[in-house]
């Protein structure tokens, strides 16, 4: 995206892998909730794990010891001119479907212009920046770009799934399906247990298994993801053996729960590996929409009202760090930065849209003494609610004009999401809000994200070292008013779209960098979100007979370079039944 790959032509396999890992065994991972789809490339449904990573291939291949920078996969080269008005692949003629189909230009124009049909919103975005898509030579595809100067383009183009147009409807392809899919990718759907489970194989004729970005990857025989209804149960699997990894997000679980027989003796094994991306914003979200939320005066007063020091303490043994920023964990993050020229510049028509403290890098979320009072953040909250309208009414705080109560409803898709609303909706009664917790199945909650049918939900939006197009899908005007979109708070600025505009248009990494802190100051100044926290480091425990790499890249551990221990006769511990 910006400066120079690391690797040269010809290079032999990424740094963080093991090119001589040993090929074998079977892996098993949990999953919480349900599916009803094996398709993730379209808005019904709820998709099955796993058929992006291991079915579904793309043109490129990303590297995870770079902010964002792509090789060749079932393209074998590219080219682009240095505005990126253009992006031209040329297929790798030994690229074929598991199917034994050779992929061809057809296949990569058919996909295209399926997704921007009807795939997924985001796929609908991206590619209508595409004017023209002509077959330029008898394994070579173009595609011209319209004039935004998106330089991320050609790379998004990179990264398209290419899909077998001989064995695809359009006009049934946003059907939802539980027919097994067929890719070009390193593994097949081999069962489909609807719901339960979804096991994938390793295809032996895999075409792409010697290329440099597949070396020391995609190691296991078998991989298979269980669904199970809550994460108690998951976790109980993990300790038995019948679930080999396992990512702990839970403090308290990570304190006090892996105190078992496996671990004491060695058999599981507990890390903490380190991870250089930003940390995302997790966060309690306002639908905007909702008339109750429209008014920012309220969603301030509600982010004073979430006392971080006391949940951290009491909920998770302290060992969360606050999300200060949309980009926290990382350089592009603008907090305690003051904005530069350059992001002056950009801002200079928005300063409205942009709080002082924000612009000088002073901003900071609330911050209590932890003692579970935050009288403070009660006293500010109740003036900005005053301000907005509402006053306390015999314990309860209605509003003024009209005597309704301020009432509305989280949605929470777990139990560990209610535990921390149900101690946020406590704190919301001290001042006469009456926050109502809904816990609903994954599928209804799927749904009613999807449509936008909620006041509040708890979510995490990852980033990357190289935020881009998808900024749109989540924070953009038109995703706002698109169902499916990730624009869950309902943004829509036209300062938020100007900035975006500004990253995707920086040709190097000082102009990218400020762009991403003015679009970062811009959403803090909203108020959209209740900022919550963030891991410091990634937090995995398996069994001893999974096995990882020594390096860890940039974007953390990479399941898909891990392999499975040989068994030997003193080793070998005896398989775990069948669910």
């Amino acid at each position: 995206m910006h400066g120079a790959p690391r690797e040269e032509a010809g290079f032999a396999h990424f740094a963080y892998v093991d090119p001589n890992a040993p090929k074998g065994g079977r892996v098993i991972f949990a999953k919480q909730g349900s599916y009803d789809s094996v398709n993730p490339l379209i808005v019904k449904g709820e998709p099955a794990e796993g058929v992006r990573d291991y079915v579904y291939e793309s043109l490129l291949a990303r590297a995870n010891d770079e902010p964002f920078t792509l090789y060749g996969l079932i393209a074998e080269s590219v080219a682009t001119p240095p505005d990126r008005s253009y992006v031209e692949f040329t297929l790798n003629p030994k690229a074929m479907f598991s199917d034994g189909v050779p992929i061809t230009v057809a296949d990569v124009m058919f996909s295209y212009a399926l997704l921007r049909d009807h795939g997924r919103p985001n796929h609908r975005s991206y590619y209508k920046k595409v004017t023209k898509a002509e077959q330029t030579g008898e394994r070579t595809v173009r595609f011209t770009f319209d004039g935004s100067g998106d330089r991320e383009m050609p790379l998004i183009m990179g990264l398209m799934p290419v899909l077998p147009k001989h064995l695809i409807d359009p006009d049934t392809f946003e059907n939802t399906t539980l027919k097994p899919l067929i890719g070009s990718g390193p593994y097949v759907i081999d069962t489909v247990d609807p719901g339960k489970s979804i096991t994938f194989k390793r295809d032996p004729n895999y075409w792409g298994r010697d290329l440099p970005v597949n070396r020391g990857r995609f190691n296991f025989d078998e991989i298979r993801f269980d669904y199970y209804r809550d994460a108690g149960s998951m976790f109980e699997a993990f300790k038995s053996g019948l679930v080999q990894f396992r990512e702990e997000d839970d403090p308290t679980r990570w304190s006090e729960g892996y105190d078992f027989p496996a671990l004491r003796d060695g058999r599981v094994i507990k890390e903490e590996l380190p991870i250089e991306t930003p940390a995302g914003m997790a966060a309690l979200v306002f639908n905007t929409r909702r008339p109750l939320f429209a008014d920012q005066r309220v969603r301030e007063a509600l982010i004073r009202l979430f006392d971080f020091e006391w949940v951290n303490r009491t909920l998770y043994h302290g060992l969360y760090a606050r999300t200060e920023s949309y980009f926290a964990r990382s350089d592009l993050s603008s907090h305690g930065h003051p904005a530069d020229a350059a992001e002056r510049a950009l801002l200079a028509p928005y300063l409205d849209q942009v709080k002082p403290a924000v612009m000088d890098g002073s901003y900071a979320l609330p911050e209590s003494d932890g003692s579970g009072e935050n009288r403070e953040g009660r006293r500010a909250a109740l003036e900005l609610l005053e301000q907005a309208g509402y006053r306390l009414k015999e314990g309860k705080l209605v509003n003024a004009a009209t005597g309704e109560p301020f009432s509305f409803e989280i949605l929470a898709a777990t139990r560990a999401q209610e535990r921390l609303l149900l101690t946020y909706a406590a704190a919301l009664k001290q001042v006469g809000i009456d926050a109502r917790i809904r816990q609903v199945d994954s599928a209804q909650y799927q749904r009613r994200k999807q449509t936008y049918d909620f006041d509040m939900i708890q979510y995490y939006w990852p980033v990357s070292l190289s935020p881009g197009n998808e900024q749109f899908f989540r924070w953009g005007s038109e995703a706002a008013v698109t169902e499916g979109s990730f624009n869950y708070a309902g943004v829509k600025s036209k300062a938020v779209d100007a900035m975006i505009e500004a990253m995707l248009k920086a040709e190097d990494e000082d102009s990218f960098v400020s762009a991403v802190r003015a679009l970062d100051r811009v959403l803090l100044s909203g108020d959209y979100v209740i900022p919550l926290f963030h891991l410091p480091r990634q937090w995995v425990a398996h069994w001893r007979e999974l096995k990882r790499p020594e390096v860890t890249p940039l974007y953390g551990y990479q399941i898909d370079t891990w392999w499975m221990a040989p068994a030997t006769p003193s080793a070998a511990r005896k398989n775990p039944p069948e669910k």
